[in-house]
């Protein structure tokens, strides 16, 4: 495995110490581990469920709702068709909603951080409208999932709110906001964790997790993600290696905190195509 990045493990933690908006475990939120997960392949419908509760047992919603880039952040879920090869519609108010999250996201201590380190290497525009269009494109304009086919898909469709591939395949979908609301309208069955090789159950307070779920009749039989931490931190976190890689996928060895993390980057053109955390290990252990 790659070598730790001491450069992005500091940028990095900077970035978490100033994450003023990131929801503190026990305090905001509570999550329920319960079993482990069982072995499956990716669209297996009959799967072992090693929970029958909710991975969120409670969220502070009136937090997560006075909180401009969360409150922003949560009025985009609604915006996309689930199904890749169905054609998505931008509507002018869908526009405008983009527009508001990342005007919200920008004014964070987080996102200019990020912003600050990207000028230093030459990867953004100084003037933050600029930015703010770069922002934009790589994370928001449509593309097709494969090629020829209608702009079915944008970067923050995947990684932020999931897609579904025929019914059988569950793409994306790597934020814990996302995977809270859908699961309090019972659109996600959470599975059970998934453990990495040879290690203890994760913990109630890890703030980055590896879990198996259901979602629209199809199993992911792994998805990690961040738990509790602000879109603006997800979002800077893999601005920043998207815009430093060369290669289509990238997989970054960081330490964030006592999480030592393989952040995966992979680009479709100018665009993301995926981002996500993989969990190596904690310090506790």
């Amino acid at each position: 495995r790659k070598a730790l990045n001491h450069e992005l493990s500091k940028l990095f933690n900077e970035m978490w110490d100033m994450d003023v908006n990131r929801l503190m475990p026990g305090k905001d939120y509570t999550i329920d581990l319960q079993g482990k997960a069982g072995a499956t392949q990716q669209g297996d419908s009959a799967v072992q469920d090693s929970a029958a509760r909710h991975l969120f047992h409670n969220v502070n919603e009136e937090r997560l709702k006075s909180i401009k880039t969360f409150a922003t952040f949560i009025s985009l879920l609604d915006n996309y068709e689930a199904s890749t090869s169905v054609a998505e519609v931008v509507t002018p108010e869908e526009i405008a909603e983009n527009n508001c999250f990342l005007d919200a996201i920008l004014a964070t201590e987080v996102m200019k951080l990020a912003h600050e380190y990207l000028l230093k290497k030459n990867l953004a525009k100084p003037n933050l409208a600029d930015f703010k269009y770069q922002l934009y494109d790589i994370w928001f304009q449509l593309y097709a999932r494969k090629e020829g086919d209608r702009p079915d898909s944008c970067g923050f469709e995947h990684v932020f709110v999931g897609e579904t591939r025929r019914g059988k395949q569950i793409l994306g979908l790597h934020n814990w906001v996302q995977f809270y609301l859908q699961e309090k309208h019972n659109q996600t069955d959470y599975k059970g964790y998934v453990a990495r090789k040879n290690k203890t159950r994760p913990d109630k307070d890890d703030q980055v997790l590896s879990i198996q779920f259901s979602w629209k009749g199809s199993v992911k039989p792994i998805g990690s993600s961040f738990i509790g931490v602000s879109p603006e931190f997800e979002f800077a976190l893999y601005t920043v290696i998207f815009l430093l890689a060369e290669e289509r996928v990238t997989r970054e060895t960081v330490k964030i905190e006592e999480y030592e993390l393989q952040v995966v980057v992979c680009r479709h053109g100018h665009h993301i195509g995926t981002a996500y955390p993989v969990l190596l290990s904690t310090s506790s252990e």
